[in-house]
């Protein structure tokens, strides 16, 4: 552990974004895509929402049966994935060196520059105050998403984790509205990087 500390440090003056964290990131995506998309799939079998139903076009898995094993195949790949990215993250420093401190002020500041137009993108080695809340969110969230879906999924042998979820029914909910801010991040995602191609390119060679 300690020579993996040593080179996170070493390789950071050349390396923007160390291998572990692009091989990590882009394991996620599709993770995350393959998720929603068979989790519409069941979604649309036992609608929440009776109004809302997800078009086959974007959904996975063909029936509730298919859609189910893309599920649960793709649930122990997000999730090893995830460990494996929060354990490096802290036991490099990375977490708390990238997307910490952050505070209310420079929150506010740096949201009202966004909806600006006016957020400087310049130093791709920082990132702002906006950046650093949205990852954090979308960490919490993803854990949101594994205990929701592991009360859905085990309701009986986790009668506690079901109970803090307020229930299966309401899991189902924490479920659904946890998926949605992924989808939600998902989406300024891809828009900001659209913006700022240089954020792409970093992803892919780390510098």
């Amino acid at each position: 552990m300690r020579n993996l500390i040593n080179h996170e440090i070493a390789l950071s003056h050349a390396t923007l974004q160390p291998a572990w964290v692009r091989i990590t990131h882009w394991i996620n995506a599709l993770a995350v895509v393959l998720m929603v998309m068979s989790g519409w799939q069941v979604y649309d079998a036992s609608p929440i929402f009776p109004v809302l139903r997800f078009p086959s076009a974007i959904t996975l898995g063909n029936w509730l049966g298919g859609a189910l094993l893309w599920h649960f195949a793709v649930m122990w790949l997000l999730v090893a994935n995830f460990l494996v990215y929060i354990g490096l993250n802290f036991a490099t420093g990375r977490l708390r060196r990238k997307l910490l401190p952050i505070s209310f002020r420079s929150l506010a500041t740096d949201l009202v520059a966004a909806l600006r137009g006016t957020l400087g993108h310049e130093d791709l080695t920082c990132y702002n105050a906006v950046q650093k809340f949205a990852y954090l969110v979308v960490i919490a969230d993803i854990a949101v998403v594994v205990l929701s879906g592991l009360a859905i999924w085990k309701s009986v042998q986790f009668p506690l984790l079901r109970t803090l979820m307020g229930g299966y029914d309401n899991a189902r909910v924490v479920h659904f509205v946890a998926m949605s801010v992924l989808v939600a991040f998902f989406v300024v995602h891809v828009v900001m990087v659209a913006l700022v191609p240089r954020s792409l390119l970093l992803m892919i060679r780390g510098r």
